[in-house]
């Protein structure tokens, strides 16, 4: 939960942007069966995400609360000890996918907490040769004291995906000494096909072996920017699924990426306009 009574979560925002954009979706986690967690099962499931891969249980839900400045960026802080979110073990995990599943989006705080965090780098490690993986590590440097392992374990989910995105501050916190590009040029040296940073009202900057573009952000009246990057990745999948693109093989030219990117950003400025992490509707994009 984000805020009071307001819902949300990086891997659950992500869900709820993808299925709201029309793409085939399903959740991999764990929700509470706690007021909270039926609240977040009825929005997913009514944005349209598959609750089949959903595993639920008594521990209450995790919350996020939640302090947004005049400019409407947020700060966060947690009460997750002992909560539902954190609590995905291997054994809640299927087997195995179908061919139906084609891209896997994790990180966030889910890279932080046990035992979610080694679930988690399980999989993308008994996945990630056999369909795109995109990470978003939405660093929240404040949650990483007596996290062990969580570079290393980072480090390793970054080499394995497919797509690295990330926000400025992430790629600052991963190479402190080295200026911006030269720092997301320094993480698409560590494997990743694709590696894209946001930059807020500014836009965002995609990079591959082959190009690099840079696109603004749409012009828009901010409430907050809860959900912003979240809505952000969830478009950029969004985008290749509606192309053709999900592929663990991921190549795209220099138009491609900017339009991706275009798209990604226009996704992320709607859900700038409204309070909570509210992402638009396909829709809602026509009149954009």
């Amino acid at each position: 939960m984000e805020g009071i009574d307001s819902p949300g979560g990086g891997p659950f925002n992500a869900a709820r942007a993808l299925a709201r954009l029309g793409t085939p979706t399903q959740f991999l986690g764990r929700l509470s069966t706690d007021g909270f967690g039926q609240q977040l099962r009825e929005l997913l499931a009514a944005d349209g995400a598959d609750l089949a891969m959903t595993s639920i249980g008594p521990e209450p839900t995790t919350l996020a609360i939640i302090e947004v400045d005049p400019d409407g960026h947020a700060v966060y802080r947690f009460v997750s000890e002992g909560t539902s979110a954190p609590n995905l073990t291997a054994q809640m995990v299927p087997a195995s996918f179908d061919s139906s599943v084609r891209a896997l989006h994790v990180g966030t705080l889910g890279l932080v907490f046990e035992p979610i965090a080694t679930t988690i780098a399980a999989l993308v490690d008994r996945e990630h040769a056999n369909r795109l993986v995109m990470v978003d590590p939405n660093i929240r440097e404040p949650m990483l004291h007596g996290a062990d392992g969580y570079r290393p374990r980072l480090e390793r989910i970054i080499a394995q995906s497919t797509i690295v995105k990330a926000s400025d501050a992430d790629v600052a916190w991963l190479f402190p000494t080295l200026p911006l590009l030269e720092a997301a040029r320094a993480v698409l040296a560590c494997g990743p096909r694709l590696v894209v940073v946001t930059l807020g009202a500014e836009g965002a900057i995609g990079m591959s072996a082959n190009t690099e573009v840079r696109v603004p952000a749409p012009v828009v009246q901010v409430v907050d920017t809860i959900g912003a990057g979240d809505a952000f990745g969830a478009a950029l999948l969004a985008w290749l699924h509606d192309h053709g693109r999900l592929s663990r093989d991921l190549r795209l030219d220099g138009d491609e990426l900017r339009a991706a990117l275009e798209f990604a950003c226009l996704v992320a400025s709607l859900t700038c306009t409204r309070a909570g992490a509210d992402p638009p509707w396909r829709t809602e994009l026509d009149h954009a």
